[in-house]
């Protein structure tokens, strides 16, 4: 923990001081008694935002201590602010954003006092993703959801990190609430890897076409899961392709390399092959070690057993291809 603590900036040193000296099981016990099961607790792994919030949260706030305080997250409608990233021109502008538990959507307008929102977002269809160093802010926030069988992003930041991370954390809530209510036999355990999830893998391949005969682009791929999502720029708003990576008992595979006689005319040489029902794709990466992860993620995910929610997408795939 004291490690940790070192790393946020805006601690005080006799905070810091704290952390290392209740840092222990038996703080944990009484710092963390009564937190959320919704509660995204960030780990090593996770930005500098969720990991400080998550910290002041417990020990500034002691929101997790049973002491009868009322959670923001709970309230079932949240109203507020948000920096939002232009689809076209780039540009991030105020505009407001409302949650609804009774709806279970979210919605955004252009402007405050906006009549009719710009879109309305099922809240069970939303996953959000924290992603400070592609947004260029440490509070940044990607909000992906899909809109017309096509992959919709949103990218969005505030200036205050408490505000954020509450927002992401509601959303959670919410998505809680819905499943239950889906799933009435599901327990904890089973809902809540269906809620927010970081993405498995983001990074630059190049890629050819349907006929393999167009030549090598590079792409910003983003593999969420069982969906594959490639763009031009990390902050598109629109995927430009997706592919569904199924079971590998349905005919999904991975493999590294490139078919015989295939003409790569890119500058990267390390080739891999994703053959699904419909079609294969051909990616080449940049270096032996990006090949290498790229694949075991693919192989990782087709070698799972699918649900019956991923078999529904999957007809979904491809009835759009």
């Amino acid at each position: 923990m004291k490690v940790k603590s070192l790393g946020l900036s805006r601690w005080e040193d006799q905070e810091v001081k704290f952390m290392a000296e209740n840092g222990n099981e038996l703080m944990k016990q009484k710092y963390e008694a009564v937190v959320p099961v919704y509660y995204y607790k960030p780990t090593h792994k996770d930005c500098q935002v969720l990991r400080e919030q998550w910290i002041r949260a417990k020990y500034e706030r002691k929101e997790f201590t049973g002491e009868g305080k009322k959670w923001t997250y709970e309230e079932g409608t949240r109203d507020g602010m948000l920096m939002k990233r232009g689809r076209d021109n780039g540009q991030f502008l105020n505009r407001r954003f409302v949650l609804s538990e009774r709806e279970g959507t979210l919605k955004y307008f252009t402007k405050y006092d906006a009549k009719e929102p710009k879109a309305v977002i099922k809240v069970d269809s939303i996953n959000a993703a924290f992603q400070p160093e592609k947004i260029g802010n440490p509070n940044g926030l990607q909000i992906t959801y899909l809109k017309d069988y096509s992959t919709r992003n949103i990218f969005l930041y505030h200036d205050n990190g408490k505000e954020i991370v509450d927002w992401f954390n509601s959303i959670r809530a919410i998505q809680l609430h819905y499943l239950k209510v889906a799933f009435p036999g599901a327990n904890d355990a089973e809902l809540m890897p269906k809620l927010t999830r970081n993405f498995l893998k983001e990074g630059y391949m190049e890629k050819t076409g349907p006929r393999h005969t167009e030549g090598f682009k590079k792409r910003w791929f983003t593999l969420d899961h069982r969906r594959l999502m490639y763009y031009k720029d990390p902050l598109d708003a629109f995927a430009k392709g997706e592919a569904f990576l199924g079971h590998k008992d349905h005919g999904y595979r991975a493999s590294p390399g490139l078919p015989a006689g295939t003409h790569c005319n890119g500058a990267w040489q390390h080739g891999i092959t994703i053959v699904t029902p419909e079609r294969s794709f051909l990616f080449t990466c940049e270096t032996e070690v990006e090949q290498q992860d790229w694949l075991k993620h693919f192989n990782d995910v087709i070698s799972i057993q699918m649900s019956p929610q991923e078999y529904s997408m999957e007809a979904m795939f491809r009835h759009k291809h």
